[in-house]
């Protein structure tokens, strides 16, 4: 009797504690991840930060039609397309892995989280890219002594974005590439080049993207110009809808970076757009 008596005297002191003891976890501050930076796993050409979900496996179609200043002789770009199909997959939460095809080069790729932007803490996300490519366009028939390791491009880039707000990401894209085989006898082999994007949002659905890249090292006679891409992402359910304009037809990273012909001054500009489909 004397032990139940106790236990009723005492359950409201141990309940309290518990309380007290419960209200202390519960205040523990946690540290929370800045989401959906970007919503496309690409700004309009330049990668962004947004990685592929674990187990989730993209479909991607990114398709460049010719230049719209061939007027209709070229029915405004539609008969001198490029498209490429990538298949994408999210291994890891942070590690994602693709392989890619075009008419320009075969592209196999990793891009892999390094940091998390954190609200009220670390202000940037901070991924890696790095891609293996093979030229597609070199023709033994053209260069007789061509060797397989001649197709080979590397590509290495840093990617660190901030969402500023509900509405503004901006990114920046240090690169490096290198290129087996330049087609300008005064252009290094190695070369290096800045990208920067951001997307802005306009509605629940819809936001507007531009990117641009910078070449470091270009040759005084190259041919080559620095590409820019302005386009509006809209999601729709199950997939991003990329639709844009860009002053490259090219759409692997050294293709765009190194090779863009061009020109918006001149209205020599190509629609595009990318869409993925993830399953």
């Amino acid at each position: 009797m004397k032990k139940l008596l106790l236990a009723f005297l005492f359950f409201p002191v141990l309940t309290f504690a518990q309380d007290d003891l419960l209200s202390g976890v519960d205040s523990v501050a946690t540290k929370e991840t800045v989401q959906s930076a970007f919503k496309g796993l690409k700004i309009v050409n330049i990668e962004s930060t947004k990685l592929a979900a674990k187990g989730d496996l993209y479909f991607i179609v990114a398709h460049r039609f010719g230049s719209i200043k061939d007027d209709f002789e070229g029915f405004y770009g539609l008969d001198n397309a490029v498209t490429q199909l990538k298949f994408l997959y999210g291994l890891t939460e942070w590690l994602t892995i693709s392989g890619a095809r075009s008419e320009m080069a075969y592209d196999f790729s990793l891009k892999y989280g390094l940091q998390s932007q954190i609200k009220d803490g670390f202000p940037f996300a901070i991924a890696g890219f790095s891609s293996l490519a093979i030229n597609n366009t070199l023709k033994e028939s053209n260069y007789p002594k061509l060797k397989f390791d001649n197709r080979l491009i590397y590509v290495q880039q840093l990617l660190i974005s901030r969402k500023f707000n509900d509405k503004l990401s901006l990114e920046l894209a240090p690169t490096v590439f290198h290129e087996n085989f330049v087609d300008n006898d005064d252009q290094n082999n190695t070369q290096y080049a800045i990208g920067m994007g951001g997307r802005y949002k306009l509605g629940k659905r819809w936001s507007v993207n531009v990117d641009y890249a910078a070449h470091l090292n270009r040759a005084s006679s190259s041919i080559y110009k620095n590409p820019l891409s302005v386009g509006v992402d809209l999601e729709t359910g199950g997939h991003v809808f990329q639709m844009h304009f860009t002053s490259s037809q090219q759409i692997h990273e050294a293709g765009f970076l190194g090779q863009t012909t061009g020109d918006w001054g001149k209205g020599d500009i190509f629609f595009g757009f990318n869409l993925a489909r993830v399953f």
